[in-house]
């Protein structure tokens, strides 16, 4: 720069930074659950259906764990289900914290399509699961958890959940209608619209108060091919 010329100002584009007091939540779907079987029920837990993981899962959850332990991670969390402790367990062991059940994050109640049922409503595309389909809704399925009910039960969770941990990193491990509902919640889109994440995938929620951002949806990354899109 010549001596009497004026200085060059710079106005780099943004790069994202936590806010101050915000939390970063990745949430993570559990892995593959184990198929049902007519011959074989899934154990029930408060009504819900608890398969555990499937092998495939189960590879799934390494994948998970060597990608989000490159990141400095806080706490875990985990629901009532078996299937997210499982999808969690490579990453407390590598981190070794130990995981934190919130009940809250569980997945939603199905009523009369839980413990299998609603896999062969819709592999068979019975007129009901049609239903579901054409309303966009889980409230049309007998004594199903009511969607602003969801709703509810999940803002209280992950409110919680960010107050508990202000500037820090938390994993969540949790369902693919949970992870739907909360995407839903975050942009003021629709839980059915968002609700197809895959198994292992990760979606990342940056919460501040009321101030829900979504930075990432169903990122698969850390998976191989085969493991992904079949």
């Amino acid at each position: 720069m010549t001596q009497g010329e004026p200085a060059v100002v710079e106005y780099r584009q943004n790069r994202f930074s936590l806010p101050e007091g915000a939390t970063h939540i990745f949430i993570v779907r559990h892995g593959e659950s184990r198929p049902f079987r007519l011959d074989d029920p899934q154990p029930l837990v408060d009504g819900h259906g608890d398969p555990p993981l499937d092998p495939r899962g189960q590879v799934q959850a390494g994948m998970v764990a060597a990608r989000l332990a490159k990141q400095p991670i806080d706490a875990i969390y985990v629901s009532t289900l078996q299937r997210t402790a499982q999808t969690a367990a490579p990453l407390a062991e590598i981190t070794g914290l130990t995981p934190i059940v919130e009940p809250d994050i569980r997945e939603i109640f199905l009523g009369e399509w839980e413990g299998g049922v609603y896999r062969i409503r819709r592999e068979e595309n019975h007129p009901d699961w049609q239903r579901v389909l054409a309303e966009r809704t889980w409230d049309v399925i007998p004594m199903a958890e009511q969607e602003v009910d969801f709703a509810r039960r999940l803002t209280d969770a992950i409110k919680r959940i960010a107050s508990n941990h202000p500037n820090q990193r938390v994993v969540v491990f949790t369902h693919g209608g949970v992870i739907g509902m909360i995407s839903a919640l975050a942009t003021g889109g629709r839980m059915h619209s968002l609700s197809e994440s895959d198994n292992a995938s990760l979606t990342h929620l940056v919460v501040r108060g009321d101030d829900w951002l979504l930075r990432r949806f169903n990122d698969t990354n850390h998976l191989e091919p085969d493991l992904d899109l079949e």
